[in-house]
């Protein structure tokens, strides 16, 4: 068995017994490997997003989360493939980060010979004119929202002004160029967009405020006329 068959069907074991441990003897008795290389492929597994933990004491072992993980997926290569070409989009987005490991995950979940038929078709696919992307969004600023906190962000202007703002984070706007972080400035006591190639740095502050509505006419950016993110 080749190791990313064993990454695989460590997941299933730990699903199939969950919330029951196993422990790393267990496992590399199952698949014929070393206690060390259990570990190891657990640390990767945990690396990559799997929900897995250790339960201390003799009875102890490895968990999984079966309510945060997804059964085998009959995604079919071509499927695969399609789903990464689309995610090519979301360069210079903060959600960049976020559907490259959904990728994985979803990858890491399909049955092995379509994960690996669907790497194999990608190796063809090749992209043209993807240098005009927006740069990458830093990670402070791309947790914006979920974080919930106050931001304190240098900002510079168009003219290359520099400021120190406290922002609460009320949304984000795209285009074809440029991804604006929307948020309450308290410098300015009023909603701004804040373009995010713009932000030279961030932290996160500890306080949390108290949630504010963001409405379309509210967003005020160069980019017509505002839509929806289509949802399910």
């Amino acid at each position: 068995m080749n190791r990313t068959d064993r990454l695989y069907a460590i997941v299933e074991e730990l699903r199939a017994v969950s919330p029951r441990p196993r422990s790393a003897r267990w496992l590399a008795d199952r698949f014929e490997v070393s206690a060390p290389t259990v570990e190891r492929d657990i640390d990767a597994l945990q690396q990559a997003g799997t929900p897995i933990w250790a339960e201390p004491g003799r009875t102890g072992g490895y968990c999984l989360d079966r309510a945060r993980t997804l059964p085998p997926i009959n995604l079919t290569p071509q499927e695969a493939v399609a789903m990464a070409v689309a995610l090519e989009g979301t360069a210079g987005s903060p959600f960049r980060a976020a559907a490259q490991t959904a990728l994985r995950k979803l990858v890491t979940a399909m049955h092995s010979s379509d994960a690996a038929a669907a790497e194999a078709l990608a190796a063809r696919i090749h992209l043209i004119g993807m240098t005009d992307t927006p740069a990458p969004v830093p990670a402070l600023i791309a947790d914006a929202l979920a974080t919930g906190r106050v931001l304190r962000i240098e900002y510079a202007d168009r003219d290359g002004n520099p400021t120190s703002r406290d922002v609460e984070p009320l949304g984000y706007v795209g285009s074809a160029s440029h991804w604006y972080l929307i948020g309450w400035c308290r410098l300015r006591d009023g909603i701004r967009a804040f373009r995010t190639d713009r932000i030279t740095s961030s932290t996160v502050l500890a306080e949390a405020p108290a949630p504010r509505m963001l409405e379309a006419h509210d967003v005020q950016v160069p980019l017509g006329d505002l839509r929806p993110l289509n949802w399910l």
